[in-house]
């Protein structure tokens, strides 16, 4: 006798009650990039659609979100001023702490979720601390992530994320947030995250690339898979809640190997500058990004 597989495939009905894997709206999270002022909706114009928003714009923003049924923001901060070490980031009046304290205060069951970077908040552009080696000195920028780390604890934020791929980065923040109490404060890591071309919308965005040279000395080289998933699996034996692979839709291969390590919660970032492979570049007649082939060269996997 054969295996009859089509028995649970004959309803709509029967189809979802057997289904292995969803994606909800609970599933999602909205990015938005928020600015210093008021009544401000800068678009941008490699994501048209996409907007640099003043806090109250981006309370309106979330508030809409949250009525289609997307429960959790990630906030981008554009500080007013930028400099060396990225003080902005290091303030609890910076833009990001403003933002987590009025988008909790109007929206509290909002998730409210921060990148905890300094690339947006310093005027080189780079992750951290700057090396005239290595492009960001590894350990000085531990000690000034654990300080921003507390910054946006103390305004009330939901979960941290840390994208800047220094090593260490996760043992660092658990270290500083639970010596101040915030022990129960998840950590959502960019633990495997590639350097790649695809960034430049979102680059553009929050107003971040770097000022000279790029970032492959601290994001991962895109031909490593090994090394990938020792990161993420690092990164959750140092405490990070919550893994992620970006740009994911690049690597779902590695998405893929990280859950079987049973490595814990994955997340998948999709990023801005995959959208080119459907064409939205040429749709809108954007400039294409450095190191990006043009959408008519990009073939399909299957038909």
């Amino acid at each position: 006798m054969f295996q009859r597989f089509r028995r649970l495939r004959t309803t709509p009905a029967l189809r979802a009650l057997v289904r292995e894997n969803h994606v909800r709206k609970e599933d999602l999270i909205y990015p938005l990039f928020v600015r210093p002022g008021s009544g401000i909706r800068n678009e941008v114009a490699s994501m048209p659609g996409i907007f640099q928003l003043s806090i109250d714009e981006a309370i309106q923003e979330a508030k809409a979100a949250m009525d289609l049924g997307i429960k959790a923001v990630i906030l981008f901060g554009i500080p007013e001023t930028k400099d060396t070490v990225g003080s902005d980031a290091l303030c609890d009046h910076g833009i990001i702490a403003t933002a987590v304290r009025e988008l909790k205060a109007a929206l509290p069951e909002l998730v409210v979720m921060t990148d905890l970077c300094f690339c947006e908040f310093t005027d080189h552009g780079h992750c951290g601390i700057s090396d005239p080696i290595t492009a960001v000195n590894n350990d000085k920028t531990l000690e000034l992530l654990g300080q921003q780390a507390l910054v946006h604890a103390r305004a009330g934020a939901d979960v941290i994320a840390p994208s800047g791929m220094m090593d260490g980065t996760i043992s660092a923040l658990r270290e500083a947030l639970d010596a101040e109490g915030y022990e129960n404060l998840p950590l959502m890591a960019y633990s495997t995250k590639f350097a790649s071309a695809w960034y430049g919308p979102f680059r553009d965005a929050a107003e971040s690339a770097p000022g000279e040279g790029d970032r492959k000395s601290y994001q991962m080289d895109p031909a490593n898979f090994n090394e990938a998933v020792r990161e993420s699996v690092e990164d959750m034996h140092q405490g990070a809640d919550i893994l992620m692979v970006k740009p994911a839709l690049s690597y779902l291969d590695v998405v893929r190997a990280i859950k079987e390590e049973r490595a814990g919660f994955t997340g998948a970032n999709g990023d801005d500058g995959e959208l080119q492979t459907g064409g939205g570049g040429s749709d809108h007649h954007l400039p294409r990004q450095r190191g990006v082939p043009p959408v008519g060269r990009l073939k399909p996997l299957c038909n």
